[in-house]
Order: C-alpha cells, then structure tokens, then sequence
C-alpha cells in the first residue's frame, strides 16, 4: 500500500515555491523530492562556479521549502559515495517512501525526462508532467508556429510573442503595432566603447556566501577538484530574495545602456552592462514575466530607452523562449546534428586560456573564474 499520495520531484533547476507541480500540493499526503548527484555535473562537465550556484541555490530552496512546511526528503552529494546518478537515487527512494505517482514539473533537459519517465515506468507509477510557467510560450504554441516553415527565424517568433502577451505595444488592447513603430531597435544599439573604454560602470549585484553557500564551496573544491574553474570570488545570487535584489539593481543602474553596449567587450572587466540574470532565471529563482514587467516599467516612468529596453526584452521574451522551442521540437536528433562538420578537439589552451589571443584570453580567464548558466547578454 502506498504510504504517499504524490512524490512531487524538484530538479536543481527548478526552485520556485509556486510552480506547476506544486499545484494541489497537501502536506498530510505529499512529499517534495530532491537530490543532488554526481552526475548532473559530470555529464557533460561543469565548472565549479555553476556547481556551486545549483548546489546552494538547491540547499537554500530546501530550507524555503521546510519553512513553508513542505516534507521534504532531500539527499545531499556528501552524504553519497562518487558516480549518483538522479535515476538511481530515485529509484532508492521510490522502493523506500512507496508513493502512488510521482509529480512533476517539465524538466529542461531532454535527456533527465527520459530518466524519469524510466524509472517510473519500472516500478509502475504514473507520472504527472506538468506545464513549466517559468516561459511565456509552450512547446505546442511553438510547434504550432514552426509548423509548416521552411525555415524558422527568431525574429518572426518574437514578434508573435511580443502581439500574444502585449509586450511593449502601441495599442495594448489590440496589440498590432510596436511601440516606437519599428520590432527591432538593433541600429540603434550594440556600440563599441571608445579609446578610453567604458568609464565608470555601476558594480553588479554581489553576494557574500553565508555559511550554506560556503560548505558547498568546501565540498565543490574537494569533489570536483579537477574541473575547470575558481570560486575564491563567487558571488552570485541563490536564493529568491538575492535574485529580486539583482533584478532591482539591473532595471535601476544599468538597463538605460544595456542595448547601446549589450556587445561590448573590454579587457579585464567581466560585468560592464549585462544584466548578470540568465542564471537565476534559469534556475527559476526569477519568472520571466517579473523581469519583463520591470524593464517595461522603467521605459514608461522614462528611466530608460526603449530602444535599451527592446534589446534586454527580446533576450527573455524572444532568444529565451525560441532556443527552447527549437531544443524541444527537434530533439532527440538534434543532440547529434553538426552543421559545420566539426571533428577536430578543441585545443589545450581553450581550457584553459593559455593562449597569445588577448580576446580569447580575456574571455576564458574570465569564463573560468566565473563562470555560471547563462543565455545571451541577460
């Protein structure tokens, strides 16, 4: 007989309070499952400073999730001997709790679905995959959009997306025409920095680890030692309050030049005009909806350009969204595709930045020693 109603399973990337597979969620007959594996690091490697951020971000969202009181049965990587994978650990709790049917939220990742769809299948429980609102559009609207196309163009979709949910529109109530008259504000932006580079910039929102993100820094340092990357200066947000802080500090001191230099580039300085949001969004720590919300509220109270703010909403509301759906609707094909016919390794210094190329030596000493999940300039 089973002891639980529902196994609601939360990935590492999916730390929101109020998501979809929480929707009916009673604590006298459910549970919430996480766990944190060698694998989800190993897979395809990942560097220290992203390890990190999944880590503690996923230990905090475990303590948010017990002062909501949510049960919650969470398994930490150094309770665990090498080589976890999520599958086998589920498996092992799945014979342990003996819930009726497993819960959860789309996952982002093609091959973790086949995993899961897996282990519920071999121990005959029903699998409840729900809707992940952390986008504007779903997998079928896009395959509707892509249906029929012979080629598929980002910019089309965005404009879709820009009528379907009256993002900076003239006419709200119909949505038809663009604000400013014109989809795309390109000409108007991607600068370059003059001889004397970018001047003063305002400081990125930073975050001094507190003493749950320090153990995991301990632990990263030690269980993957050999991959890429330093965290002697993470800072990054990880839980849902320093994700709203980062947010409040981009729309406040650097969306009115985001779109003039969201491509520039200066020797030694990392942070310039980006947002520094992709990896909260991403691991849902941020909704989408907030951020776009936010930088439109700044163009209307005219704190910042809409030509800025056109170029910072098409990252979330059009590459964001569109990657997605090409990702979904061509897998698992896609996984093998290559367009260019690479077959050569990558050479030492790419891992390294050892290499005369200042650019590319910038690039990676600076990917190394921050480096975290993002998408774009976001």
């Amino acid at each position: 007989m089973a002891e639980l109603r529902s196994l609601i399973v939360v990935l590492g990337d999916q730390l929101d309070l109020d998501a979809s597979a929480f929707d009916g969620f009673d604590a006298a007959a459910d549970a919430v499952w996480m766990a944190e594996v060698d694998e989800e690091s190993t897979h395809v490697w990942s560097s220290k400073p992203r390890t990190v951020m999944f880590l503690a971000a996923m230990r905090h969202f475990a303590l948010a999730l017990q002062a909501a009181g949510r049960p919650l049965h969470y398994t930490r990587l150094d309770a665990q001997g090498k080589g976890g994978s999520l599958e086998a650990q589920l498996q092992a709790d799945i014979v342990r709790m003996k819930p009726a049917r497993l819960v959860m939220t789309a996952p982002g990742d093609w091959r973790v679905l086949q995993a899961i769809k897996a282990v519920a299948d071999a121990n005959g429980l029903p699998l409840d995959i729900r809707e992940d609102r952390h986008f504007f559009s779903s997998i079928r609207e896009f395959a509707a959009h892509a249906k029929g196309r012979k080629s598929l163009r980002m910019e089309y979709f965005y404009r879709e997306q820009r009528k379907r949910h009256r993002v900076l529109m003239q006419d709200e109530g119909k949505g038809k025409n663009p604000l400013g008259g014109q989809w795309n504000f390109d000409a108007d932006n991607r600068e370059a920095f003059g001889a004397a580079g970018p001047g003063a910039v305002p400081p990125r929102a930073s975050f001094e680890p507190d003493a749950v993100t320090r153990e995991v820094i301990a632990l990263v340092n030690s269980r993957f030692a050999h991959h890429p990357g330093r965290v002697d200066s993470f800072a990054w947000p990880v839980t849902r309050a320093q994700a709203l802080q980062s947010l409040q500090a981009f729309i406040g001191e650097r969306l009115p030049l985001f779109g003039r230099y969201q491509d520039a580039m200066w020797p030694g300085d990392p942070w310039l005009y980006h947002a520094h949001l992709s990896a909260a969004l991403n691991l849902k720590l941020l909704n989408p909806r907030e951020v776009v919300a936010a930088a439109e509220a700044a163009h209307r109270d005219g704190h910042a350009p809409l030509a800025s703010v056109e170029g910072f909403i098409r990252q979330i509301l059009g590459w964001r969204e569109y990657v997605r759906g090409i990702y979904w609707t061509q897998m698992p094909d896609y996984l093998e595709r290559n367009a260019l016919a690479a077959r050569q390794d990558l050479p030492p210094w790419y891992w390294t930045g050892a290499t005369d190329m200042a650019c590319l030596h910038d690039a990676i000493e600076q990917t190394l020693a921050q480096a975290t999940p993002t998408t774009s300039s976001a």
